[in-house]
C-alpha cells in the first residue's frame, strides 16, 4: 500500500473563502434586516425615587 501526500491546498482555500463569503453575506443581511425593523419606544416612563439618606457627601 502506497501513501500519497496532498501538496495542493488550492481547493481547500477556495472552499474556505466561499464559506466565509457566504457567512459574511448572511451576517450583513441579518444586520440590514434588523436595522429596517422599527422597534416601538416604551410608553411607560420608568422612575425610581431615591431617598436623600442614601447619598453620601465626599470631600
Amino acid at each position: 500500500m502506497q501513501f500519497t501526500r496532498k501538496t495542493s491546498y488550492s481547493k481547500s482555500i477556495i472552499g474556505l473563502v466561499i464559506k466565509l463569503f457566504v457567512i459574511g453575506i448572511v451576517f450583513i443581511g441579518i444586520v440590514f434586516l434588523l436595522n429596517k425593523l422599527d422597534f416601538p419606544a416604551p410608553k411607560k416612563s420608568i422612575e425610581k425615587i431615591i431617598p436623600n439618606e442614601n447619598f453620601k457627601i465626599v470631600k
